[in-house]
């Protein structure tokens, strides 16, 4: 376990549940406060609570969190002639309730149920998902002009009964707390059970083609659908909140599996060539042709798949809390970007500040077999992640890591201007470095030339980087 920013803490318990704020201490009034904020709060806190770190704050957290899931409750529809009866409110001044709201939201209720024994809470989750979320599930079937059922959740509903039909595939994180719920509320895990198998079925094509929602009949055209005039886009943290929620219901089924591979091996381009998927997604991913689509990551992603990495890819779970802690202020704000770190917009985000806390409060350095071999056998190297790569090469700041260095072969042939030929050596390292990286090794430097990923029991072990020395730098 690594110890949560004293920031990232006093973060939480200053402004949840505001969804963003303008340093140093202005709640964003665009956004207010809502639903999802106190809900990601409240996850953070839960886990806080009983973390050795913050054993001496235990009834401050318990304090905030009441408050939270008080609050929480003050934003679910209860007139019972609405059809968002049971939703809650997207934030405090909004007349929408999403779906994916009430998914955010059952998790931590039934958190803080756990904890304070409230059964308010209880209640109030159940009433969320037996019932709003049902409704959204069925209810939707009535306006298509064949009756269909698809067993998506539908986007929202207003305070005045309108429908937003698309189905969204970030909402497969309301798996979570239906799982939960068929512990909690064993009177109708049938109808749980039920409504998960149906959600995970029909969202299952839309995540594994790479879409971000569906568009049913009347209004819509009956297809699947990207972002974008071309809908070649997609944007990453649908992607893994669903990843998130299929985890927590299937584990590492095929299609977690080769969702998460693909969009993790879109790798840096011409255009991007600081990008690096295992610190952080990109905020705007192009799948057709498998780049980063804009220049900043969306910094909540590395907290939101801390379990899978944790589980099935240990060297991005590595490599992107070494990035983030060491700029750990930076990461505060909701998109950072790849070439140095630098925000995108001055608001700090909640979310992403209690997704990172959860990685923080969860984060144990991979132990592995190869890593007992670097510890014992391996030195200590500089990497620089390569940051423009146009007329001159420029690098970011540095990295230390572990390596076992093999010289492959020496000749001093000067054949272009800041090379030597054939001054080669190859770094086998746990954390992956990319092309045109540059490495540090005894005062000499090289440039990474190929990388390739050794794998042991399906998830990877190891890189072996090959690498040219560089002279004249």
């Amino acid at each position: 376990m690594a110890d949560v920013p004293e920031a990232y803490y006093q973060f939480v318990m200053n402004y949840a549940p505001y969804v963003y704020v303008i340093p140093p201490d202005t709640p964003d009034p665009e956004w207010g406060e809502a639903s999802f904020a106190a809900a990601f709060a409240i996850d953070f806190l839960f886990e806080a609570y009983s973390a050795k770190q913050f054993e001496a704050r235990r009834t401050e957290i318990h304090d905030k969190i009441t408050s939270l899931a008080d609050w929480i409750l003050t934003q679910q529809c209860t007139d019972l002639n609405k059809l968002a009866y049971g939703g809650f409110r997207s934030n405090e001044t909004s007349t929408y309730y999403y779906s994916v709201d009430a998914c955010r939201v059952i998790p931590s209720l039934l958190k803080a149920h756990q904890l304070t024994n409230n059964e308010s809470y209880l209640e109030s989750a159940i009433l969320a998902c037996s019932t709003f979320l049902y409704n959204m599930q069925h209810k939707p079937s009535q306006l298509d002009i064949h009756d269909k059922y698809y067993g998506g959740f539908a986007r929202a509903v207003t305070s005045a009964d309108a429908w937003l039909q698309q189905m969204n595939i970030e909402n497969l994180y309301g798996l979570a707390g239906l799982k939960m719920l068929c512990e909690r509320d064993p009177a109708n895990t049938s109808k749980y059970e039920t409504m998960m198998s149906d959600l995970a079925g029909f969202c299952r094509s839309g995540l594994e083609n790479f879409y971000l929602y569906y568009d049913p009949p009347p209004s819509g055209d009956a297809e699947w659908h990207r972002a974008g005039a071309d809908e070649t886009t997609v944007y990453d943290d649908p992607f893994a909140y669903a990843l998130v929620g299929l985890y927590e219901y299937e584990n590492w089924s095929p299609t977690v599996k080769a969702v998460y591979g693909f969009i993790n091996s879109i790798h840096a381009s011409a255009q991007y060539p600081a990008y690096n998927p295992a610190v952080c997604w990109a905020g705007y991913i192009d799948i057709p042709r498998r780049l980063a689509a804009c220049n900043y990551y969306d910094a909540v992603t590395s907290g939101i798949l801390w379990k899978i990495r944790r589980d099935h890819d240990k060297s991005s779970l590595e490599l992107g809390m070494k990035v983030i802690d060491k700029h750990h202020e930076a990461f505060m704000f909701w998109g950072v970007k790849h070439a140095d770190y630098t925000l995108v917009e001055n608001k700090q985000a909640m979310a992403t500040v209690c997704w990172l806390s959860q990685l923080y409060l969860n984060y144990e350095e991979p132990m592995t077999r190869f890593k007992q071999i670097l510890h014992s056998k391996g030195e200590t190297i500089t990497l620089y992640p390569i940051r423009e790569a146009a007329d001159a090469t420029s690098y970011g700041e540095p990295l230390d890591l572990q390596a076992i260095i093999s010289p492959l072969r020496t000749e001093e042939i000067l054949i272009e201007p800041g090379y030597m030929l054939n001054d080669y050596l190859a770094a086998y390292t746990f954390l992956p470095l990319r092309n045109r990286d540059k490495i540090r090794r005894k005062g000499e430097e090289y440039e990474v030339q190929t990388v390739q990923a050794f794998d042991f029991a399906g998830e990877t072990a190891h890189f072996k980087s090959i690498c040219r020395r560089l002279i004249g730098q």
